[in-house]
């Protein structure tokens, strides 16, 4: 099922007509955890991609391919498939938990500038189609309101509210969260960031990370990262790295 529902929207996005503009550079959610502000340009595929590893407490999970596809519906207007990602517990290969996630969809519509503050809001709920012991089992809604400002310097401010609602033994287990970036502009392909990224639950204790990145333009449609974090709380992975690639579509 999991498997038809992604080969069926991804049809639907190959009828459409892919557009990006050759002067466009690749603007991606990834690395942060603070989504991007702005959407992609209306017509193009955008696919962002990563692979991870975190230090779970008592597991190291390996989580791959993180894959994003972000469609432009309308000028402002994005829609967002999470492809279903895949986790296997390394430290006990044999027996720990492993499978596919749930996959979710989303719209992203950008509602800035407004002053100089870049502004998008994202809805979104993710599907019960993952592997048992990986799947929430529930219909998990979530919004984000991402912003961010371009300052002096080559710097840019960020942040990002959210709240999630996601199903946990059965219960949801509402959860905020608070994110706060800054970005600088080390050459005109080139970037790295430094965040604080807070999700605080109702049951289970606050996740909070130091999290750290740098991401680099090979080509105007193409982009590669790192990225790594450490725990700030217990409930928080205790540290994790990633790498990541993306790849703006262009017009076929």
């Amino acid at each position: 099922m999991r498997v038809r529902w992604c080969v069926a929207l991804l049809g639907a996005f190959g009828t459409a007509s892919v557009v990006a503009d050759p002067d466009t550079t690749i603007n991606t959610d990834r690395p942060a955890v603070t989504e991007s502000s702005v959407v992609v340009p209306a017509g193009a595929l955008q696919v962002e991609s990563g692979l991870l590893l975190s230090d779970a407490r008592g597991a190291d999970v390996l989580d791959l391919p993180e894959a994003y596809l972000r469609y432009g519906l309308l000028e402002r207007t994005e829609l967002r498939l999470t492809v279903p990602d895949y986790y296997r517990d390394l430290r006990d290969a044999a027996t720990g938990a492993a499978g596919f996630g749930d996959f979710a969809l989303g719209l992203k519509q950008q509602l800035g500038p407004i002053g100089g503050l870049d502004l998008s809001v994202i809805a979104f709920v993710s599907l019960p189609t993952g592997a048992r012991p990986v799947s929430s089992g529930g219909y998990d809604p979530g919004v984000q309101l991402p912003w961010s400002r371009s300052l002096t310097g080559g710097w840019t401010v960020a942040g990002q509210l959210a709240a999630y609602a996601p199903t946990v033994a059965g219960a949801r287990n509402y959860t905020g969260e608070l994110t706060l970036l800054l970005d600088r502009q080390l050459s005109a392909p080139w970037d790295a960031f430094i965040e604080y990224a807070g999700d605080f639950r109702e049951r289970g204790g606050s996740q909070q990370l130091l999290h750290v990145g740098t991401a680099y333009k090979i080509a105007a449609h193409q982009q590669v990262d790192l990225h790594a974090a450490l725990g700030l709380s217990d409930a928080a992975p205790r540290a994790f790295i990633g790498v990541g690639y993306s790849w703006l579509l262009p017009e076929h």
